[in-house]
Formats: structure tokens, sequence, C-alpha cells
């Protein structure tokens, strides 16, 4: 009897045990099916809702195994901003009255208030802040000693990286020969690199090259960043020419091809250069320093003779193209010099010529240019006219104001004004990144 009650016993409990195990199989035959098939209700939908990365129960814990959210790890990095995509992003950060202050290269005297500067202080860092212009030129009065240049110009370098973020250019003339503030200065251990007249005579331009590449090297090795050399005009008469000892010849190839050279060689230095004063100056009487020099040439003749050094130095990459102060009236149309003549700087210069970089006046303090814009308007006619950058203009504070209030009015737009600031802070880029 307890036999069969014990045998009746297991076979219940393993009826039992099947039938569990046969409603175990059943529910998830169910489950599975309903994962499968099943569509979800609006319900549903509308309190899980959907985004970038699936819908927000998928981000907490979906039953769906292939739906994960991304992780750190497997996110794309961000891309590096392109050279441009800086260079608009520095300028967009400026204010208008930095960007103003950024088309100016100007004396230091001109915004500290001094008689002559040759060192770099508080007085050098309160204009700066106030005054954040793109450069700052030295002439020999400046520059004393090795030492002293330098740690004037690291200063001033410091100063308005903290007032804009954007490095100063440091520009001096140093052509070499009757130009030079540093070869040859008493307080310094380098000897002039002569006449550039000489050096166009022996007729190599590797000779230029290498010249320039000296040159540069000391100018950066004191903190100097531009140098206002090479000379493209071509010499007429030697005897009454006041360009006879800085050109290198009376050729337009010969000439082209030493101004080609140098641009190389101030390259390789690592030291920005300007092709001067276009259109050419050479074998024109006078001096522009001192009143109005007048060609009377045609268009034409300019392109045949003069344009030809700028085109070859545009071809070899040059940097800057400084506009002289030179009257074309046959080939303009009018007497407007042509620093502030848009014949001459747009339609020549950018147009014909296709030059993309940065355009710089002469000296606008200089008297050929004195007699057609007053101090306020000298800034903004050099603007209008498409130049980039204003050089030590007679009345520094003036010619600022002239061209904010130009803004204000509308007789320059900001968009005039970041093109040019463009075009400044990627050569000032280029050189921190070099």
């Amino acid at each position: 009897m307890l036999g069969n009650q014990q045998g009746r016993k297991t076979m219940s409990d393993r009826r039992a045990i099947g039938a569990a195990a046969a409603l175990t199989a059943t529910l998830l035959a169910l489950t599975l099916a309903a994962g499968c098939s099943a569509a979800p209700s609006e319900t549903a939908a509308e309190e899980a809702p959907r985004t970038e990365f699936g819908t927000v129960s998928d981000a907490e814990g979906s039953a769906n195994p292939d739906a994960t959210a991304p992780s750190a790890a497997t996110a794309k990095p961000a891309p590096t901003p392109t050279f441009d995509e800086r260079a608009a992003e520095k300028t967009a950060a400026l204010t208008l009255e930095q960007k103003v202050a950024q088309l100016f290269v100007v004396r230091p005297e001109a915004i500290t208030g001094v008689d002559t500067a040759t060192q770099a202080g508080a007085v050098t860092q309160e204009a700066l802040h106030a005054y954040p212009v793109g450069g700052i030129v030295y002439f020999q009065k400046n520059l004393l000693s090795a030492d002293q240049t330098k740690e004037m110009i690291v200063n001033s370098q410091a100063y308005a990286q903290d007032a804009c973020g954007l490095p100063l250019l440091v520009g001096v003339d140093e052509e070499g020969g009757t130009v030079s503030r540093i070869g040859g200065n008493p307080g310094f251990a380098v000897p002039n690199a002569g006449n550039m007249a000489d050096v166009g005579a022996a007729g190599d331009p590797a000779q230029a090259q290498a010249v320039a590449a000296a040159i540069g090297g000391y100018l950066r090795e004191l903190g100097f960043n531009l140098d206002f050399a090479p000379d493209a005009d071509i010499c007429g008469d030697p005897a009454v020419d006041v360009m006879a000892l800085r050109s290198f010849g009376g050729d337009p190839t010969l000439v082209g091809s030493m101004v080609a050279a140098q641009v190389r060689g101030f390259s390789e230095a690592g030291v920005l250069c300007a092709a001067k004063h276009f259109p050419g100056i050479g074998g024109v009487l006078g001096d522009s320093h001192e009143s109005t020099i007048v060609s009377n040439k045609t268009l034409d003749e300019l392109r045949a003779w003069e344009l030809v050094p700028f085109e070859a130095a545009i071809e070899a990459g040059v940097p800057l193209v400084m506009v002289g102060h030179l009257t074309a009236p046959n080939a303009t149309g009018n007497d407007v010099p042509a620093s502030i003549n848009s014949v001459i700087v747009t339609d020549l210069l950018r147009g014909e010529l296709d030059y993309e970089g940065l355009v710089i006046t002469d000296s606008m303090g200089m008297g050929a240019v004195g007699g057609f814009c007053t101090p306020d308007q000298a800034g903004v006619a050099a603007l209008q006219a498409g130049v980039d950058l204003v050089l030590m203009p007679e009345d520094f504070a003036a010619a600022y104001q002239g061209v904010l209030d130009a803004v204000s009015s509308g007789a320059l737009s900001e968009e005039r004004i970041d093109r040019s600031v463009t075009r400044i802070v990627k050569a000032k880029l280029a050189l921190t990144e070099s």
C-alpha cells in the first residue's frame, strides 16, 4: 500500500513538473512573439519619444539588445578647425574698435606720446590696450643695441597679445645701403648689406637671395617679423633718380629676377617682406616724401615696364605689396595718388594682377599724399581704394577715429573692414604657426 502511494506520488510529481515546464515554455513563446511582432501603442510612443540616439527608453535600458547608447569612447572627436576657420574666428572675436586699430601700422611714438621710444613698459602697455594696432615700425633712433631692441619688442608683443590676442607686425626699413636701420648701426655687430644697385650689377639672383636671407636672419633674431623690402622700382637716369642706389637696375627683367630672389630669401629667414613702391616710382623726378610725383605713362606702358618686377614678386609669393604715392593721370584718368586710388589698388593690383596678399600704403605722412586728403580721411581714403594696412598716418588718432566714423555713417561697411582684418589675421597666424 505504501509502495503504491509512493508510486502515485512520484507520477503526480512528474506530471506537475511537466505541466510547469509546459507553462513556462508557453509563456516564453508568447513573450518572444510579442517582442518580435507586437506594434507599440500610441501611448507607448508618446511615453518614449525618439532622440537622435534612439528613444529615451533606449538610453535608460531598452529590451532591444541592438539599441545601445553611444559612449564617450566611441564618439567621433570634433574636427580640427581649418586655417581659414581659425582666422575667421579670431576676426569675429575682435570688437569694431580693435578691428579698426588692426588696420594701422604706426611708429611707437604715435600711440605712446613719448618723444623717442627706446623701451616698452607701462606706457606702451596702456597704449596698446587703448589702440591695439596692427603693427609698429621702428627707426634707427629707436634701436640702440641688440639687447635693448629684443627686450622692447618682446614686451610690446606680450602687451599686444594681452590686449587683443594677436601679435604685432614689427617692421623696419632694412633694404641695405642707404636705407638701413640696423646694418652699420654702431649699436649692433651687423655690417651694412650694401646698396642693391651693386647686387643687381652682379647679375646673380642667388646673391640677391643670400643677401635677403642674411638680412632676414638678423632681423628675426632681434624680434622683427616684417621688412619693408625689396625695392621693385626700376632705375631711370642714375644721375638724377632718387632710387638709383636702392634699385637693382634699369632693366625690368633683371630687376624682376632680383626681387623674386629676395622674396624667397626673406621667406627662407621666416620674415615677411613687402615689394615696393607699386606701381613703380623709379625714373620719376622728385621725391614723394616732399611733394607730388607724377608719371605720364599710360597703363600699357606701365604694364610693359614698371609692373614687370611686381609680377615677378607676386609669382614668387610676396606676402605684402607697398603702394607708393605716384600720380599717373594717363593710366588712371585722374591725379589721385596710387595709394588712395582704386584704379591702381583694386582694378590693377587686385584685379588684373590677381594679388591676394596684404596691401599696405607707403607712409601716409608724406607730402605727396597730404594735399589729397585731410588727416582724419587718410585711412578712409586708403581703405576705399582697396588697401589693407595704413602706414604711419600723419595723425593716427584722427585717422583711426575717421575710420570709425566712416563705418558709423555707412561710408565704409564693417564687412569691408572684416575683409582686410581677415587678411591681416591670416598673415599673423601664419607667422605664429611657422
